[in-house]
């Protein structure tokens, strides 16, 4: 007999378990103060900032042990699991593209922790395994990232990745053969592979890292390019650039696809670019020329025609543009119009066969439109509906290009584009264990504080009355770093769908949805705006009737972690859950730490009076109050976390225990062997979910149907 847990039961568990109180690590404090411009700031927990220390070490056991006792007596915590592990296991397509003779793409049978490379000839010819992570180590941790194939295809390099960490190594495989060859880099992370014909490519690297202990928290400084030969060792790289008086610089390397042009991309964080260039074909050309000097706007060399640039920029167009830039006049004042701006943020843009691919964003979902090599438009590419389109990838022989159509009731289907026909026909498409027209997607906008219009996606079940006051609701934003929230498809949103729940996607200011106005406006000084916007999406949701303040779960990771930390300690009282994920919760110490520097141009730094005068009023760790009674909340990190540390959640969930008077539980769950997300296995992202789902659809006294 199937099991229903009545809402009637749950409250007399949750009762139950929160009379017997949760008894928190007794964590140890320490006498540690900054002065910041005359202020005075105290952190009695800097200690766990050593993640290879023996203490906490202890420490992250005893919160684990505590967390895994809380989540082992929620009654449908292994239901849940059992349920999510059965939605999982369908075939997932994604990443299509042409390289020579081959369609590569990849495909994850069901629960396969790593999807694997496959390959085949021809849109009919039979799939085989190319490259399959998953033979890599024994439980999935290891991971391929990035993909380069040399100018004629003869090889491909490629990344691998232990436990999620952003370091990587670079192998490289003999595309017919499918060997690996002995050439191999280590030590890199952000790095592209730039290949120069099939025997040379360029590379970001670092130094060893003094201390292999440390390398997953000291600072990453001191990036440089390097040009690597086929059949050399490491050791013999040719040091192509390097800069010793900016250690905290991105660098990364590119190529013209006629392999004229070597491109330097330079960048001081996150945000704005300088671009440089070598003309290979000129001899006397020895050193990098500067042409877009940094770092006020963001700037892309899509490729080039001839001895001239198309140039993707925002530099005099909020929304992006694309104009051609003659290298030797690089000034603005001679750029030549191609693709104009308009009302719709230009998103990105790729060149395949004769053709260009322009992608918009319209309300936040992808609309792509093609254009000739003058410039001329051509038409829209047909779309599945309301979602996201990716790919469009290829080379300037290509006469196909492949993408994928994603939605939140839909995983990624695989086109096949025919550019001569402009028609599209089905590649690869998944099995689905459930119908997508059992779901339905409305959009939405609220007035937020200040006045602006916000737009909100709500999803649900077909047919659900929504309006009953007392609908569930799991929350979920971004907000920062000029990165876009679209239509995506989520099995454990689907699952919170499914018991009758309403998953919100909230487009905030700080993303890039209506261009660098909408990103500015959520930035530095006015990231106040990004938080303003997520209280209004909840209040929103409570004045239509929807729901009511202990319906209403919150959910973010990395820099959506920061925002449901600072959210979660502003209103405490208009969430009932809250969930920060590998969040970035100490804002005052976060560049201190790998490439935390790389954010200041977003977030500002506490080095600077005026930066850290708004800091100080929102960071999450130090906005903590000593008796308010917060949210249900479970802090998610990883110990090999080494884009946002784990230290931060560490710190956060330390003095959330100190700080928080009341019956809700405050938890962290810390995961081993993973990292800020990326390449996480399927069985891990299981285990998490189906402790997040039970931990929030408990504290939301949730009916599992």
């Amino acid at each position: 007999m199937r099991k229903i847990f009545s809402i009637a039961i749950l409250s007399m568990l949750s009762t139950s378990m929160h009379a017997q109180g949760l008894k928190y690590p007794d964590t140890k404090k320490v006498d540690v103060t900054d002065n910041y411009f005359g202020t005075t700031i105290a952190d009695p927990y800097r200690w766990l900032e050593d993640d290879t220390s023996a203490a906490t070490a202890d420490w992250v056991r005893h919160e684990n042990s505590i967390t895994q006792s809380y989540i082992g007596k929620i009654p449908f915590r292994q239901k849940i699991h059992a349920d999510l592990t059965k939605m999982w296991d369908f075939a997932k397509y994604s990443g299509a593209a042409k390289h020579g003779d081959y369609i590569y793409f990849y495909k994850n049978d069901g629960l396969q922790n790593q999807a694997v490379l496959y390959r085949q000839k021809g849109a009919n010819g039979k799939p085989e395994e190319f490259i399959n992570p998953n033979t890599l180590s024994k439980d999935g941790t290891v991971s391929v990232g990035d993909l380069s194939f040399s100018a004629n295809n003869k090889y491909v390099a490629y990344t691998v990745s232990a436990s999620g960490s952003d370091w990587q190594d670079v192998y490289i495989m003999d595309v017919v053969t499918k060997k690996l060859v002995a050439d191999k880099i280590t030590y890199t992370k952000f790095s592209g592979i730039a290949w120069k014909g099939d025997n040379t490519f360029y590379y970001s690297g670092y130094d060893r890292p003094k201390s292999e202990e440390l390398k997953y928290s000291a600072k990453s400084e001191y990036q440089k390019i390097f040009m690597h030969k086929m059949g050399t060792k490491q050791d013999a790289d040719v040091l192509v650039f390097e800069d010793k008086e900016k250690p905290l610089l991105y660098k990364g390397a590119g190529l013209t696809e006629d392999q004229r042009f070597l491109i330097l991309y330079l960048s001081e964080g996150t945000d704005g670019s300088e671009i440089r260039y070598i003309d290979l074909k000129d001899k006397n050309a020895k050193t990098f020329q500067t042409i877009l000097p940094g770092y006020q706007y963001n700037y892309t060399i899509v490729d080039n025609i001839g001895d001239k640039f198309l140039l993707y920029t925002n530099h005099n167009a909020q929304n992006y543009h694309v104009v051609m830039l003659d290298p030797k006049h690089p000034e603005p004042s001679n750029w030549k119009p191609f693709i104009l701006e308009t009302t719709e943020k230009l998103d990105g843009v790729s060149i395949v066969g004769n053709q260009i691919f322009a992608q918009y964003l319209k309300d936040a979902s992808t609309v792509v439109k093609r254009f000739d090599m003058k410039g001329k438009e051509l038409g829209t590419v047909p779309s599945a509906g309301i979602g996201t389109m990716a790919g469009f990838s290829g080379s300037s022989k290509n006469q196909e290009t492949y993408y994928s159509f994603t939605s939140f009731n839909s995983p990624a289907t695989i086109y096949k584009y025919d550019l001569a026909t402009n028609k599209s026909t089905i590649f690869k498409q998944p099995e689905l264990p459930f119908s997508p027209t059992d779901f339905e997607v409305e959009q939405v906008k609220f007035k937020s504080k200040d006045g602006t219009m916000v737009p909100m996606f709500l999803v649900h079940r077909k047919g659900l009355d929504i309006k009953t006051g007392n609908t569930p609701i799991f929350l979920y934003g971004y907000g920062g770093f000029n990165i876009s929230l679209t239509p995506n498809f989520s099995v454990p949103y689907l699952y919170f769908m499914q018991q009758g729940g309403v998953y919100a996607m909230v487009n905030l200011r700080g993303g890039s949805e209506y261009g660098e106005d909408w990103h500015s406006n959520g930035m530095l000084a006015k990231k106040q705006n990004v938080f303003d916007d997520f209280i209004g999406a909840a209040e929103y949701l409570i004045e239509q009737g929807i729901t009511n303040k202990d319906k209403i779960a919150i959910h973010g990771r990395s820099n959506g972690g920061l925002l449901v930390g600072a959210c979660m300690t502003q209103r405490p009282d208009l969430f009932k859950v809250a969930l920060p994920g590998v969040g970035v919760l100490d804002m005052l110490r976060y560049h201190k730490f790998t490439v935390g520097w790389g954010w200041a141009v977003e977030y500002g730094s506490s080095e600077k009076q005026d930066d850290f005068n708004y800091l100080i009023k929102y960071s999450p760790l130090h906005n903590l109050k000593k008796g308010t009674s917060y949210p249900a909340a479970m802090v998610t990190t990883a110990d090999h976390d080494d884009r946002v540390v784990p230290a931060h959640s560490f710190k956060f969930a330390a003095t959330l225990q100190e700080m928080h008077q009341g019956e809700n539980p405050v938890l962290i769950r810390i995961d081993a062997k993973a990292g800020h997300g990326a390449g996480k296995p399927t069985s891990k992202q299981i285990d998490e979910w189906a402790d997040v789902m039970a931990f929030t659809m408990f504290n939301l006294k949730m009916r599992l149907r």
